[in-house]
């Protein structure tokens, strides 16, 4: 089977979210046995040096049996962070003074900004 045929009976339903530099895609497609499952992927645009780009791309695909746990996880999730921190955006590139705790209180111990959070969530799912 060529490639174009291939992709074509792969994929089957789509969706764009379109977010400042991150984009999501959330993709239908089809099993090698005929039946569906979901892939979610996040691609964030980067900026070299020199003024030309590139993507960094991470993928998530959800199964059918897996729906329920994670849609239930999911809602979980979502609606802690609203009622703990509201609808409202906080990060560093809406306040230019905003700190956060972890890196006020690493500053405080060693007098520097890195911190292992940092390390530790710079992390490429396309090498697991």
């Amino acid at each position: 089977m060529s490639d174009k045929g291939m992709m074509e009976k792969e994929e089957i339903f789509s969706k764009v979210l379109r977010a400042g530099r991150r984009t999501y895609f959330f993709d239908v497609r089809s099993t090698r046995a005929n039946d569906y499952y979901l892939t979610i992927t996040e691609s964030k645009k980067f900026t070299n040096d020199d003024g030309s780009f590139y993507y960094k791309k991470h993928k998530i695909y959800l199964y059918k049996e897996d729906f329920e746990g994670f849609r239930e996880i999911l809602q979980e999730m979502t609606d802690f962070i609203i009622n703990e921190k509201g609808e409202e955006v906080i990060s560093e590139r809406h306040q230019k003074d905003f700190k956060k705790e972890y890196e006020t209180e690493e500053t405080e111990k060693s007098g520097s900004t890195s911190s292992n959070a940092e390390k530790f969530t710079d992390v490429s799912f396309d090498d697991i």
